[in-house]
């Protein structure tokens, strides 16, 4: 499946649209499953897995991105994910009703390091990654892959095109960047 995926991405970046719609098809489920873990309890239902699925696949058809394959091109969808988040977040903050601040949590990312998830007000931490990605870029992109992306280590190291205990120090140093920026 994963060198059909490859395929269909090929194809697709040659303008064939019909590749386009089987990719999205065959991918469609696992991007639900990463929208699903990301707002399990984080924008108290107003955004729904399909409208986040959804909104991050039309900001992906408006990328110029060259996908290497499976992990790479599910890695982006991610983080368009994160964006749509935070943007469906800002609107509601800044909504008539007074919208609050949403809690994230870092638990995937904690997992990974052996602590106990931090919970974040969503846009302190998007700030903060930001800051972070200006700093040491590949941290950033670990933690996101790791936390947005619900990638594994190994997908992580893949995409980044580093060794394991790269991504596991990336991840430590990530972790406790944010943890000492956000206090």
């Amino acid at each position: 499946m994963t060198k059909q995926i490859t395929q269909l991405l090929h194809r697709w970046q040659q303008g064939d649209m019909d590749a386009r719609e089987h990719l999205f098809e065959a991918l469609y489920s696992d991007l639900m499953q990463i929208a699903r873990q990301r707002l399990s309890s984080h924008t108290g239902g107003t955004l729904q897995p399909a409208a986040l699925v959804n909104e991050s696949l039309i900001r992906l058809l408006g990328a110029e991105a060259d996908y290497k394959d499976r992990t790479h091109f599910v890695a982006i969808a991610a983080l368009k994910m994160r964006s749509v988040l935070v943007d469906h977040l800002r609107a509601r903050a800044a909504d008539k009703r007074g919208g609050n601040a949403e809690q994230l949590t870092l638990s995937h990312a904690g997992e990974m390091a052996g602590d106990s998830s931090i919970g974040y007000d969503v846009m302190a931490l998007h700030q903060a990654l930001n800051k972070l990605g200006e700093m040491e870029p590949r941290a950033a992109s670990t933690i996101e892959l790791t936390y947005f992306g619900g990638m594994s280590r190994e997908e992580i190291a893949l995409v980044l095109d580093v060794s394991l205990p790269t991504v596991d120090r990336d991840l430590r140093f990530a972790r406790a960047w944010l943890n000492r920026y956000l206090r």
